[in-house]
């Protein structure tokens, strides 16, 4: 009996075994993870193909909410509202219908490529499967006696029209951007008609002329009814045309499937073993958060463009757009040139595109579907393109790029929020090579600065010098000596600004002194943005990613400068905590003064390996992903903008990071799985392994690259696309010894 049950035993754990190693990347994501805020705004469960024009997500005021406001049919860009809704419903007869209806929901499920609720304040189930550019929807009627079963397709500053089982028509997104649908239902309708006061104005054709707000309506018999569509910026026929060539039936099922593979194709290009479950989660869905964006608008050869307001020829390329880059190019496009580098070509070439039809040559920096939002600070598109040059990585006219980075920091200002000509502030960084700030109580009187922004002068002047360094190199790499020269030396501004008294950068005013008295942590107003930019003096202390070894004999050298990463660490927030974030509500997930959810301080933790105390940048990579990142509601730090802090979990996790976009090298920390494998563009695949790797083994014994003995803290980009092993074998002491060779 006991050889019996010790044999049932067996089986039902090689059972749970298969199963859990039948689990697929897809599996992993968790959209949930991050959808409460800890200060501002959340993650949102998106649903989604990757890289592709149609996403939506349940629209509600935040996750805890009872209510939904209708069905998304188009999310035009990162976590924005709805361009077009459904609202299904039920109703008795004389009962008013709503525009918009607000749901209370139930049961909801939801992954990248599928999502499934219960309506129940109306009865009514939903099925959503996204497609590239194309959905479906199926819509369950359960009511027990309704008078009628009523779709309700609404477009806000637009029309829409009912010609027998379908709805088209359009709705402006802004400026001359207009979003077009074109929709089916698998069901023919018993009466189509229009809203008005609540009133269903039905139409004796079965067409309905151009309307805000259109109405079906079925028997109470039908049960479900299906919509596919499509969508376009170009017209309606071609959202047809998009519509015929992705989904040919009404089957969901079918649909929600094909997106599954495709997550799987995609995610699957990582693969993880060992480690927790939990952390495969986290692992799987900070990469899906990197797939969000940029989005893929070239729609059978063609796509609008928000620059010039009009429909172009891709030429065989696709366009690419919505990208917030001060976010993205620290640690999203890096990641990208590793997984995906003819897509991040092709992305480069979508930022010489909007240059060249922006009329001013001028390359993006908040680029989404209606053109250029023009937000924060820095020409960072520059860093991006200085990245792949680094790695080699082609597919767009590296002259045409340079010559529109070039033109960006030379005739546009650098005034953070404005798209303005360069003027008095401008010139005072060719003159001076500083940003000059205002004076305490100074007002401003510069028509380049944004009316609802202020000067952030050290944040810009910092991000200046790094963008000077980046046109450096590309000129370098062009062979123009005279402009690299020029980039080269004005890549050094950042010293203007620096207090060798206190070792912060401290902002001057245009006379050239230091302003006073002053506040690392206060000073600044606002979000410290009158001087710097959401994060306050104590983050962009480590702001010169392109120099780190002049920022440290700056400090006075490794020992100094590696007590001041301690500090960072360990400084108090100087208030109570709701005065703090009153001021500085983007500078979360703290501790100390290091603020893990904004992007600014993401390659913070790696800086120890260049003032060589490697092992506290493994110990700190490891706390801070287990403190701040984790399978949960509140399970990221701060704003995700798009993948920024999800590609900084990817990288960290895999165990190396890239501190400096534009030099093809990234510095290595501390996996957090016993293996990983990427399988590159090229057909070859990189692994690094982890042996002993636990959650208190984190730090590294001794090293191999390809076999051989492996010291160094850095890792090239090309040994990784060659192919090949790297072994980090892992303790849980920390070894002084290894890594002696430092930064190369």
């Amino acid at each position: 009996m006991k050889i019996k049950n010790w044999m049932t035993t067996l089986a039902a754990i090689s059972i749970l075994t298969a199963c859990q190693e039948a689990k697929s990347p897809v599996d992993y994501v968790n959209p949930y993870m991050g959808n409460m805020s800890h200060m501002l705004v959340p993650t949102y469960p998106t649903v989604h193909l990757p890289n592709s024009m149609l996403r939506i997500r349940p629209e509600r005021d935040n996750h805890t909410s009872d209510y939904m406001y209708g069905l998304q049919l188009l999310m035009p860009s990162h976590r924005s509202g709805s361009l077009f809704r459904l609202s299904p419903v039920q109703k008795s007869e004389g009962e008013a219908i709503s525009g918009i209806e607000t749901y209370t929901w139930d049961n909801e499920k939801l992954t990248p490529y599928r999502h499934q609720i219960y309506l129940d304040n109306q009865q009514i189930g939903v099925d959503f499967a996204p497609s590239h550019q194309s959905a479906i929807y199926e819509i369950s009627f359960q009511g027990n006696n309704p008078a009628e079963n009523i779709l309700v397709f609404h477009s806000g500053r637009g029309t829409l029209q009912i010609e027998g089982n379908t709805v088209s028509g359009f709705q402006r997104l802004g400026g001359e951007t207009t979003a077009y649908i074109y929709m089916e239902t698998d069901v023919k309708p018993e009466k189509v008609g229009y809203l008005e006061k609540g009133k269903l104005v039905v139409s004796e054709n079965g067409q309905v002329a151009p309307h805000g707000n259109v109405a079906m309506t079925f028997g109470t018999n039908d049960g479900k009814v299906a919509i596919r569509y499509g969508i376009s910026y170009i017209d309606v026929e071609q959202a047809k045309k998009n519509l015929a060539r992705e989904i040919t039936d009404f089957n969901v099922e079918r649909v929600a499937n094909e997106g599954r593979k495709i997550w799987n194709e995609t995610l699957g290009k990582i693969k993880v073993e060992g480690s927790s479950e939990n952390n495969k989660t986290i692992f799987y869905t900070s990469l899906y958060r990197t797939y969000e964006r940029m989005i893929n608008i070239s729609e059978d050869g063609r796509y609008f463009s928000g620059s010039d307001k009009q429909v172009h020829n891709d030429e065989g390329v696709p366009f690419f757009t919505d990208d917030w880059i001060w976010d993205t190019y620290r640690a999203v496009h890096p990641l990208r040139t590793i997984i995906e580098p003819t897509m991040e070509g092709q992305m480069i070439n979508s930022y010489v595109r909007m240059a060249q039809q922006s009329g001013k040559n001028w390359l993006p920096t908040f680029p989404e579907v209606n053109g250029d939002s023009h937000r924060m600070n820095g020409n960072h598109g520059i860093a991006v393109i200085a990245d792949a040059v680094a790695k080699n990585i082609g597919g767009f006219d590296l002259h045409a790029a340079y010559e529109a980075g070039k033109n960006s920091v030379m005739t546009e200002t650098q005034a953070p929020w404005s798209r303005r000509e360069a003027g008095a502030y401008d010139q005072h960084y060719k003159d001076h090579g500083y940003f000059p700030g205002l004076k305490i109580g100074e007002q401003e009187t510069l028509p380049e600065i944004n009316g609802g922004e202020r000067r952030q002068s050290v944040a810009v002047t910092l991000a200046a010098a790094y963008d000077d360094w980046c046109l450096s190199q590309i000129a370098q790499k062009l062979g123009k000596k005279e402009d690299a020269d020029f980039f080269g030396k004005r890549a050094f501004n950042y010293r203007n600004l620096y207090n060798s008294e206190t070792g912060f950068f401290h902002p001057k005013d245009s006379e050239g002194n230091f302003i006073e008295p002053f506040d690392y942590k206060f000073s600044g107003g606002m979000g410290a943005r009158d001087y710097y930019d959401e994060n306050n003096g104590w983050t962009y202390r480590w702001d010169v990613p392109h120099n780190i070894p002049d920022l440290i004999a700056l400090m006075g050298g490794n020992e100094a400068f590696c007590r001041n990463l301690d500090q960072l660490f360990n400084e108090d927030l100087g208030k109570i905590k709701w005065d703090f974030w009153a001021q500085l509500p983007d500078q979360t997930g703290n501790v100390g003064q290091f603020s893990m959810g904004n992007e600014p301080s993401l390659h913070i933790p790696y800086l120890y390996n260049y003032g060589g105390q490697p092992w506290k940048t493994q110990k700190r990579i490891r706390r801070l992903i287990e403190q701040w990142f984790r399978n949960d509601l509140m399970g990221v730090p701060g704003d995700e903008d798009g993948g920024g802090m999800s590609a900084f979990v990817v990288f960290s996790a895999m165990g190396f990071y890239p501190v400096t976009p534009g030099t093809g090298l990234y510095t290595i920390g501390s996996p957090m799985f016993e293996k990983t494998v990427i399988t590159l563009e090229n057909g070859k695949t990189f692994t690094i392994k982890a042996p002993n790797c636990s959650y208190d083994n984190k730090y590294i014994q001794s090293a191999t690259l390809n076999g051989k003995p492996f010291n160094s803290l850095m890792i090239s980009h090309q040994d990784i696309v060659n192919g090949g092993e790297l072994v980090l074998v892992m303790g849980d002491k920390a070894n002084p010894q290894w890594g002696t060779d430092g930064i190369r």
